[in-house]
């Protein structure tokens, strides 16, 4: 079984702030056999840490969180960017174009674009695979519906740090029996189901950090628009 992160972002995304060879380090460190980098609507970082992972013994998977009309989707084993602003539907054929993996990220987490609130339960069911535990949570009540959900629909679970920050990556991770080392062996076991969640709470004072930190950096960029 491979130890792997899902759900992490770096510098690249507005609310993230390490670069991605502090993430890697991180990685790493706690044990990790692979990572993907799912920065907002970016990629460029996710592919630089695909490129980079094996000098720390990682298998790096590309991929991004792409920010569809519903909310928030993963596409990971893709290796260009898809825009945001696209429909769910739509969203998740651009990333089956690409030949990636659409997994929906914290589904029921509706105050952190979560699809749920823009999409009924039979749309939800297209994706690839479902985040059912997000480490950035506060009672527990949406991963938890995410579970049930997954179950229900017999649709593959992952889980995802949503690390903001590299002390938080491997919260949370995703223990895939893959036939090999590879980007493509994991996510074909992902597609196939074979996988078990595991994680623990990011700490509330880190989240609330984060939170405050991606409000302060979008002001920042707003303020600095106006004069460019």
């Amino acid at each position: 079984m491979l130890s792997v992160e899902l759900h992490a972002h770096s510098e690249l995304s507005y609310d993230g702030r390490d670069p991605v060879e502090l993430i890697l380090e991180q990685a790493q460190a706690v044990g990790l056999d692979a990572i993907a980098i799912t920065d907002h609507d970016e990629i460029d970082a996710s592919l630089e840490a695909a490129a980079l992972a094996p000098e720390y013994d990682l298998v790096g998977i590309p991929g991004m969180e792409i920010s569809s009309k519903a909310g928030h989707v993963l596409g990971l084993g893709i290796e260009e960017p898809i825009p945001p602003g696209l429909s769910f539907e739509t969203t998740i054929e651009a990333i089956h174009d690409l030949g990636g993996l659409a997994v929906i990220p914290h589904p029921f987490q509706e105050s952190r674009h979560g699809v749920i609130a823009r999409i009924s339960r039979e749309e939800l069911a297209n994706g690839d695979a479902i985040e059912v535990y997000n480490s950035r949570l506060l009672t527990g009540r949406s991963n938890r519906q995410a579970r049930r959900y997954a179950r229900t629909r017999n649709l593959p679970m992952t889980a995802g740090s949503d690390a903001h920050i590299s002390e938080m990556v491997g919260q949370a991770v995703t223990r895939v029996d893959a036939d090999e080392r590879s980007a493509d062996a994991i996510l074909e076991a992902i597609r196939e189901g074979k996988t078990s969640v595991e994680g623990k709470r990011t700490p509330w004072r880190i989240s609330f950090r984060q939170a405050a930190g991606g409000v302060s950096r979008r002001v920042r960029s707003g303020i600095m628009g106006l004069f460019q």
